[in-house]
């Protein structure tokens, strides 16, 4: 049981709620500890005159706490990321994606675990190998080495094969659905699937069976794709850790894969998958992507329908791919974006990642004192820059403006989006229960109060103002990964970025992350092309796999 005195404080003093909700009068003295908690003064008699106000808030959380509040529901306040005259290009021009003409088996078949979207599809259009084939080689993958890298939740085998025999049968009749066509794939199993169990990776949800399909899903296989697996998360999207173990590091399978995406990176990684989906709000694409050596993309919120996924924080979260190399991002993220009325959020752009990209004419920056602080990218991070300049590129050394201590805006909305979970005592079934995990990160959010919530978003507008502004000259600027405050900032801002291997330090992958503007993701997209086209990080496999 929860003690029975935590502090309720009315939403004029930032709704500091109990878990319990006992009806015990509010009296001064608890008033007094709210207000020194959240750091206000008030006087005995201020005091006094707030407390019947307090007992009638108490009864209204009272009647919300009786509604059945699902994790879907979003609130009615949607976040806008786009500053103040901004408008999306809905122009949409031909898309051009790189497929080589001639592609062959190789040799080794396991060395077709490494092959690219763009060369998959290049065999599977020429029926070198069929769909079926395709499929049941990384289904064997994924059964084979799922389990030392405790990577998978549920293989999807039967929709897999009979989506994979439809995509032959179709080819044989000559209808072909474009470059996903039978490419098989993993999906972050906080996406929901109407005919296997949607689990979040925690444990209170291990049974979830939800009788729908999330849109990612639906576009996919609309495109072609072929769903095999679902893979690992942090449990309710934190970390490595789930329910089953810790996701794993091809590269060193004594270590974590970081996360959250961490089944979805360590899938690619080691060959289980050509790509997979994964999510972020605060890093969770970039970090496992960087830990396991593949290139990731995070598309600028509102891209892409967030229907069926998991609502970890409705003003943060982002879906989008993990694959080989850049080209192949593009070329699922082609198959995702979109408009989608069952998700508020999003906005209709174009993406016109073609040939008339040259990346040479983009105009790059970097994050000047970033790039000069003491990290452990450094070396890794100068020499991308070097290599621009050796192609014709010359990054402009720029500043961004500080990001304000508005994290929390994460913590409040994720403690909201699992409200039911705390107040019901079932977090204690999540594995991880240290200090820095949900159960206590969700609790102290309770904490939060509403004004400095919405404080804190009034900061992130103007954080986007002058964003936006520092930024109006370039179409990409260059960042460290985790050095510096860029990954907070574009989360907060909305803006996309790939995230691209450029190196080893001790065997283990380092990476760099290039950003762009919002809806700037062929630009972006291009510019990494151009790079992976001429290093050959993106390629290097771990062994043993």
């Amino acid at each position: 049981m929860k003690k029975q005195h935590y502090l309720l404080f009315g939403l004029a003093l930032g709704a500091l709620l109990s878990f319990t909700l006992l009806r015990a009068p509010i009296d001064r003295a608890m008033v007094q500890q709210a207000a020194d908690l959240i750091g206000l003064e008030m006087t005995e008699t201020e005091i006094d005159s707030m407390l019947p106000g307090l007992e009638e808030l108490r009864g209204s959380y009272v009647s919300i706490r009786e509604k059945d509040i699902p994790n879907e529901l979003a609130p009615a306040l949607l976040f806008n990321p786009l500053p103040q005259g901004f408008e999306a290009d809905t122009r949409q021009e031909a898309l051009y994606f790189e497929i080589p003409k001639k592609v062959s088996l190789p040799e080794k078949l396991d060395d077709l675990a490494f092959y690219s979207i763009a060369e998959l599809s290049a065999l599977i259009r020429s029926r070198q190998i069929s769909s079926v084939e395709l499929t049941e080689f990384f289904l064997d993958r994924l059964r084979k080495h799922g389990p030392t890298l405790h990577c998978v939740i549920t293989l999807t085998e039967e929709r897999a094969l009979a989506q994979a025999r439809q995509m032959d049968e179709e080819l044989a009749r000559g209808l072909y659905r474009g470059p996903l066509h039978g490419i098989p794939f993993g999906a972050k199993d906080l996406l929901a699937t109407r005919d296997y169990k949607t689990t979040w990776g925690a444990m209170p949800y291990k049974g979830q069976m939800l009788a729908y399909d999330a849109a990612v899903i639906e576009k996919l296989e609309a495109a072609g794709a072929v769903l095999a697996a679902k893979l690992t998360l942090g449990a309710l999207a934190w970390g490595d850790v789930w329910y089953g173990g810790k996701t794993r590091n091809p590269w060193n399978p004594e270590q974590g894969s970081s996360g959250s995406s961490a089944g979805s990176a360590s899938a690619v990684s080691a060959g289980l998958a050509p790509f997979a989906i994964g999510t972020e709000t605060w890093g969770s694409i970039v970090s496992p992507s960087t830990v396991c050596g593949v290139t990731g993309l995070r598309p600028t919120f509102g891209r892409v329908s967030r229907y069926g996924a998991m609502a970890l924080s409705w003003s943060m979260d982002k879906i989008g791919p993990i694959c080989r190399t850049a080209e192949d991002c593009a070329i699922v993220f082609e198959a995702i974006r979109g408009k989608d009325e069952r998700d508020g959020t999003t906005v209709d752009a174009a993406f016109n990642y073609n040939q008339k990209i040259e990346p040479r004419k983009l105009r790059v920056a970097y994050l000047k004192s970033d790039f000069e602080s003491d990290y452990s990218f450094r070396e890794q991070d100068s020499l991308v820059l070097a290599k621009l300049r050796e192609l014709g590129i010359y990054p402009t050394a720029i500043t961004l403006p500080e990001v304000p201590e508005i994290g929390f805006v994460l913590s409040a909305e994720a403690a909201a989006a699992f409200d039911e979970l705390t107040r019901s005592g079932r977090d204690s079934l999540l594995v991880r229960q240290i200090r820095n995990a949900w159960p206590n990160v969700f609790r102290q959010s309770r904490f939060i109060p509403a004004v400095e919530y919405i404080q804190a978003n009034r900061l992130r507008t103007r954080l986007i103002e002058q964003t936006h502004q520092a930024l109006r000259d370039f179409d990409v600027f260059l960042s460290p990964s985790w050095s510096g405050g860029n990954l907070l900032r574009t989360n907060l801002t909305g803006h996309p970025c790939v995230v691209l291997p450029t190196g080893f330090i001790d065997g283990l992958p380092a990476s760099i992350t290039f950003c762009g503007q919002l809806f700037g993701e062929a630009e972006v997209l291009k510019l990494a092309a151009l790079y992976q086209g001429h290093t050959d990080f993106h390629r290097r496999r771990p062994e043993g796999f």
